[in-house]
């Protein structure tokens, strides 16, 4: 079963909830942009995030896990 779009960015808010107070924990935070076809998501890292050497992992190993955990359809998530 599919989700709607509406579900699809409720679900990616919660990812996002649940991984914003490591986040904010270092001064950065995170918030989606957009997501494109239901399956590629952008978000936006702020704060220290967004020149901090270790974002791409945190994208990764984070970011991109959390999302995947709640909406699993999700390919890719890319920061902009």
């Amino acid at each position: 079963m599919s989700m709607t779009h509406e579900e699809l960015t409720q679900n990616i808010e919660k990812a996002l909830a649940e991984i914003r107070p490591f986040l904010n924990s270092d001064g950065g935070d995170v918030h989606l942009v957009a997501i494109e076809d239901e399956k590629h998501v952008k978000v936006k890292f702020e704060g220290t995030c967004t020149h901090c050497s270790v974002n791409q992992m945190t994208l990764k190993a984070g970011v991109e896990t959390t999302i995947k955990k709640y909406a699993p359809q999700i390919e890719t998530v890319i920061n902009i």
